[in-house]
């Protein structure tokens, strides 16, 4: 007969394991947008190390549990790019590999376009626009999970990220300005 200690560590693992298996793949895309894709595996083996560290913490709602480990994740990478400018920490890699893996002269051109002027447009925006979007758009974050990740509350949340789609709408249009095309941007709405 197993020892109480030995079960209660045993269940420790299992859920460690199913946590790991059901948010590293998004952990790893999540860091890979935010630093050099050579250093996004050594970001999430810090922050699952602090999840395994912080096991009981870890909330018992799948959701909450992801934003919780975004958080993990976002602080990681800030603590790891100290000393780094702020633009460079939280900035997002735009290009799709899906699209620079094609021959040229393949895909929608609009949609190509559109790229370059986000391309164009995403440097002039604050880090904290960036982040905002970034983890709506690109992390497909809740407004309530997205809040977690930055410690503030929903509202404020979504108020930043207003802001953020005004902002890049701003930028967006001065690129349009400056190569006369008009791309217009679709807002989604996370929710």
């Amino acid at each position: 007969m197993g020892h109480p200690e030995g079960n209660e560590e045993d269940r420790a693992q299992a859920r460690f394991r199913e946590v790991w298996a059901a948010a590293h793949d998004d952990v790893l895309r999540f860091a890979a947008r935010r630093v050099h894709p050579s250093h996004a595996e050594d970001v999430v083996a810090d922050t699952f190390l602090v999840v395994w560290r912080r096991l009981e913490d870890l909330p018992a709602d799948p959701g909450e549990a992801r934003a919780w480990i975004f958080g993990i994740a976002r602080r990681t990478l800030m603590g790891a790019q100290r000393g780094d400018r702020r633009r460079d920490a939280l900035a997002v890699r735009l290009a799709d590999p899906a699209l620079a893996a094609g021959p040229p002269g393949t895909g929608d051109p609009d949609v190509l376009a559109r790229r370059l002027d986000l391309a164009a447009a995403w440097p002039r925006l604050a880090a904290t626009d960036q982040e905002a979007l970034a983890l709506a758009y690109w992390d497909g974050l809740t407004s309530t999970e997205a809040a977690t990740v930055l410690g503030i509350s929903p509202v404020a949340f979504r108020l930043r990220l207003t802001r953020a789609r005004r902002h890049l709408h701003r930028h967006l249009d001065l690129v349009e300005r400056a190569t006369g095309g008009h791309l217009p941007l679709t807002e989604g709405s996370p929710s």
